[in-house]
């Protein structure tokens, strides 16, 4: 069944299939940032560099997706959110089988950037996508049925590429990945229908979301509180091996464990954000601080890190509820809000993997990453503090954050 005219409502089953086809895109974003952690190892001994040198494609890909995102959402600020979906995602695939050919690792990390740069604005755009599809009450729900396919690619692609890229070569996981975007493009033309760029869409109102203080402090609250879970999750494979001697063998079960760990943050996460949105985003933070110090804490047992790893991937839960609180504070800047989320995701991305890098460098060892991950969401539970207090005083007779 194929999707034409946006004007007439569209059944469950039809809602279905958009959002499916959404979460494909999402799933092949997910196992491509994912799936090179585990194989930074490999990637460093093809180009003769060092593990945390290797983490610099981590972080130069995060960078393209916090300059992608926002500029792409002031460019197609007048596109149909069709159109736009289908040209980010075309350029996700050529980017993706380009770096599975790339000689030398200056041409690999420049392929990187320019392959994140339509990453953000790809699942703002889903996200607003598919949050205009259900009831008001829903929202965080429809929200988290597209990053699905971000959770499930840690659950399913993330250790597969892993197996075969340790088996046959780590250039089979950008291979896989491109194909899966060009899956992506096709459902997205048959399901998506067609629609008109919203009336009135120009780039100034899509500015005008940055000068509400409120945006400007979730976006930071998402850069700094998801930072903890990239700057563990970035050495993970050698804080298994290093620290805790695990064989090589049971990288991939460990970041199965990641990826179960984020499909439940998710699923409950999204639920909870339609019950009480900014109680789950707070919750969370606390929740951040606590698992990511007993990380540091317990990482030479192997039972302990394989707990922590499934409970690091729980922290996820946040996502949805962030995602929606950015879309209610935007006002007419949605889709630069939006898009604009995943630049902040990928700052946390490129902050927590540098920083976990540095720590290692200088001789802290792999095991105080989480250490950094408390920290960083430390700053974020002051953010979202400071968040919450600025809405109670402009709006004294209201108590519209925890409730």
């Amino acid at each position: 069944m194929t999707l034409k005219d946006a004007s007439a409502p569209l059944t469950r089953f039809q809602i279905t299939l958009v959002i499916l086809a959404l979460a494909c895109g999402g799933f092949g974003i997910g196992t491509g940032e994912f799936a090179i952690m585990g194989l930074l190892p490999d990637v460093a001994a093809t180009f003769q560099v060092t593990t945390p040198q290797a983490g610099y494609v981590i972080s130069a890909y995060a960078l393209g997706v916090v300059v992608g995102a926002p500029l792409i959402a002031i460019a197609g600020a007048k596109a149909s959110r069709r159109s736009l979906l289908l040209v980010l995602m075309a350029v996700f695939t050529v980017g993706n089988l380009a770096s599975a050919l790339a000689p030398d690792f200056w041409s690999f990390t420049l392929l990187r950037f320019l392959t994140g740069l339509p990453h953000g604005a790809y699942f703002g755009v889903s996200a607003l996508v598919a949050a205009s599809l259900v009831p008001v009450q829903m929202r965080a729900q429809a929200v988290g049925y597209v990053m699905l396919g971000l959770t499930v690619a840690t659950l399913l692609g993330t250790p597969v590429m892993a197996y075969f890229g340790q088996s046959l070569n780590w250039r089979v996981l950008f291979l896989s990945v491109g194909l899966i975007g060009a899956l992506t493009v096709t459902l997205i033309w048959f399901y998506l229908p067609r629609d008109q760029a919203h009336e009135g869409a120009s780039v100034m109102r899509e500015l005008v979301a940055f000068t509400h203080p409120q945006v400007l402090l979730t976006l930071t609250l998402a850069a700094t509180g998801f930072g903890g879970m990239f700057s563990i999750f970035s050495y993970i494979a050698s804080t298994a091996t290093e620290v805790a001697h695990m064989p090589a063998v049971m990288i991939p079960l460990i970041m199965a464990l990641f990826g179960v760990g984020m499909n439940v943050g998710n699923v409950v996460g999204s639920k909870l954000a339609d019950i009480a949105l900014m109680g789950t985003i707070g919750g969370m933070l606390v929740f951040n601080v606590v698992v990511m110090t007993l990380f540091s804490l317990t990482a030479a047992t192997p039972w302990m890190l394989c707990t922590c790893t499934f409970l690091i991937g729980c922290t996820f839960a946040a996502g949805p509820a962030i995602q929606t609180r950015l879309m209610d504070v935007a006002s007419d800047g949605q889709t630069l809000a939006a898009a604009s989320m995943h630049s902040a995701f990928n700052i946390a991305n490129a902050l927590g993997a540098w920083l976990g890098g540095l720590v290692i460098t200088l001789g802290f060892g792999y095991a105080a990453t989480g250490y950094v991950g408390a920290v960083l969401s430390l700053v974020g539970l002051l953010v979202f503090a400071a968040s919450v207090l600025l809405e109670r005083r402009s709006s004294p007779g209201l108590r519209p954050v925890l409730d």
